[in-house]
């Protein structure tokens, strides 16, 4: 009995010894081993930031005076905002918004000097409403003091007037199912093709696809369309369920969604078939990249309140721009012209996907 216990342990020991060799040889698994514990915690402890500070904000300074200067400056000096435009009618700042250029725009009014002694607000804010957190961040300003840059001004419950665009009761599910359709198909189109040329081979058809006369871009293409339509059916059940479950407005073109999605899920496959050629990491790469794609994209966290090289790496996630166009076209009304550094940038990314995944599937050829 001791024997044949001490016969089992060896042979467990000899292919523990085994595994770690190998993995210790793996050298894509051993390191997400330990980047995907290190990326986790950067992003949840550095990156993601719930305090949103740097919102692109406008200005509308129709009183033309000194005092709306120094006020828009002591705004600016709290650096929850960051002016970066400014224009001379109301109208303008809303087209602005609805382009996603600016998250909210101040109106100073022609009679901002007289409304200062009344004690009756002094301004507007119109605001993109459809983000909660970018909305409550603007909306503290109403009580920001402004004793230092006008003295004969006494505490006021509100100094600001706040209009809150697409989602005036500000509530969270406007905000989150158009991101969710986001999320959910970057996972499920990038699950899918990840692992398309793995399991080719694994079943032994890689030798096969080899034989025939079909090219490598062409095989790309044929393997990503046949998701088109799965992506496309998610969301249709997710876009509908959101407008009849929870009541969010579809306010722009059912045709700009369709051609905005579809844009995305091409995206998303080519990236799939990106890492797919990469054979046995494939699964590893997918965590790698989905990771970043949840919490990057503005889906869960501020994207305003990232630091500069976490904005750099969302820039480069098809998710960051698909989220910007989607609660663009279904929020407010926009469409893919007017989103139109988010469409070009998926269009990009997409061509740039297949010439890559096609080159490298030729080189596992030779």
């Amino acid at each position: 009995m001791i024997t044949r216990l001490w016969w089992s342990l060896l042979r467990i020991n000899a292919i523990v010894s085994k595994e770690l060799r190998q993995l210790s040889r793996d050298r894509i698994t051993f390191g997400m081993i330990v980047m995907i514990p290190l990326i986790q915690l950067l992003l949840f402890g550095y990156a993601i930031n719930t305090n949103v500070r740097n919102v692109p904000t406008a200005i509308v300074d129709q009183s033309h005076s000194a005092t709306g200067r120094m006020l828009v400056e002591s705004i600016k000096a709290t650096q929850v905002v960051d002016v970066i435009a400014s224009y001379a009618t109301p109208q303008q700042g809303q087209q602005a918004i609805m382009d996603g250029t600016v998250k909210a725009v101040l109106v100073l009014p022609p009679d901002f000097q007289r409304r200062i002694g009344p004690q009756q607000v002094i301004g507007q804010w119109l605001v993109d409403g459809s983000d909660a957190l970018i909305s409550s961040t603007i909306m503290q300003l109403q009580k920001m003091p402004l004793t230092e840059v006008i003295p004969q001004r006494k505490v006021q419950p509100n100094n600001f007037e706040v209009t809150l665009y697409f989602n005036p009761e500000r509530r969270s599910a406007i905000n989150i199912i158009p991101g969710l359709l986001g999320i959910i198909l970057t996972m499920t189109m990038i699950l899918f093709t990840s692992v398309t040329i793995v399991r080719e081979r694994e079943e032994g058809n890689l030798e096969l696809l080899i034989t025939t006369p079909i090219q490598p871009l062409e095989l790309m293409l044929a393997k990503i369309i046949p998701y088109i339509f799965i992506g496309i059916i998610q969301s249709i059940i997710i876009l509908g369920l959101g407008y009849v479950i929870f009541d969010v407005p579809i306010n722009g073109s059912l045709v700009q969604i369709f051609l905005g999605t579809v844009l995305f899920i091409l995206a998303s496959l080519t990236l799939g078939l990106v890492i797919s050629t990469k054979q046995l990491q494939a699964m590893q790469m997918t965590i790698f990249i989905l990771l970043p794609s949840i919490l990057l994209s503005g889906f869960m966290f501020p994207y305003e309140g990232m630091p500069v090289v976490a904005q750099w790496i969302a820039e480069v996630l098809p998710t960051t721009h698909f989220i910007r166009i989607i609660r663009g076209i279904v929020l407010r009304g926009a469409d893919l012209v007017d989103l139109w550094r988010d469409t070009l940038w998926l269009v990009i990314f997409t061509i740039i996907g297949l010439i890559i995944a096609s080159i490298r599937f030729k080189k596992t050829l030779d």
